[in-house]
C-alpha cells in the first residue's frame, strides 16, 4: 500500500525544486510531513476529510495547514480534499444543514431561497441575503459537526484497514515461509 501511494505522492526534491514554495521549504520539508505510516496515513485521512468541507478554494490550504501543525502526511492530507467535487458538494452541504437544524431542534424544514426577481434586484438582495442569515446558523454547526464525524471515521477506517493489509501480509509471508519448509 505504502509503494502505491508513493508512487503517486511528490518527493521532498520536488517540494525543494518549487520557486513558489520556497519560503515556506523549512517547515514543508519537515520529515514527518512526508513520511508514510499507519499514523501519518490516518491523520492525513482525518486533516483531509474534515478540511474537504471548508467552503471555496482554502480546502487545500486549510489541509496543508491542518498537516504542518499536527505533523501527518501533507501529500495525503491534500489529496483526500477532493472528495468534495462539483457533484458531492451540494448533498454534503444538504445533509450538514439537516444535521445542523437537528442538533438545534429546528423543525421548520427547509427553506426555500428566494425566487430570482430581476425587475426588483433591491428587494431580492434583501430577501436573498435574509435567507442566508436564516441558514447560516444550521449550516455552520452541521458542516463543523459532518466534518468531525468523518475525520473520525476517516481515522479509525484508516488504522483498521492499515492493520488487516498488515496482518493479510504477514499471514501471507508466514504462510509462504512454512510452504517452503523452512
Amino acid at each position: 500500500m505504502r509503494r502505491t501511494l508513493k508512487k503517486y505522492l511528490p518527493d521532498h526534491e520536488t517540494i525543494r525544486r518549487n520557486p513558489w514554495l520556497k519560503p515556506f521549504e523549512s517547515s514543508l520539508l519537515h520529515p514527518r510531513l512526508w513520511h508514510l505510516n499507519r499514523h501519518s496515513a490516518a491523520g492525513a485521512v482525518a486533516a483531509g476529510l474534515f478540511c474537504g468541507l471548508i467552503p471555496g478554494p482554502l480546502q487545500m490550504l486549510g489541509a496543508a495547514i491542518c498537516a504542518s501543525v499536527f505533523r501527518v502526511n501533507l501529500p495525503l492530507a491534500m489529496l483526500v480534499t477532493l472528495y468534495t467535487n462539483p457533484f458531492t458538494i451540494v448533498p454534503l452541504y444538504l445533509l450538514a444543514y439537516q444535521i445542523g437544524r437537528l442538533f438545534l431542534g429546528d423543525g421548520n424544514g427547509f427553506i426555500t431561497p428566494p425566487a430570482f426577481n430581476p425587475t426588483d434586484m433591491v428587494a431580492w438582495t434583501t430577501a436573498m441575503q435574509t435567507w442566508m442569515l436564516a441558514v447560516a446558523k444550521p449550516l455552520g454547526i452541521g458542516l463543523v459537526l459532518l466534518a468531525a464525524a468523518l475525520a473520525a471515521l476517516g481515522y479509525v477506517a484508516t488504522r483498521a484497514a492499515w492493520r488487516i493489509y498488515l496482518l493479510t501480509a504477514w499471514r501471507r509471508r508466514r504462510a509462504l515461509r512454512s510452504g517452503n519448509g523452512r
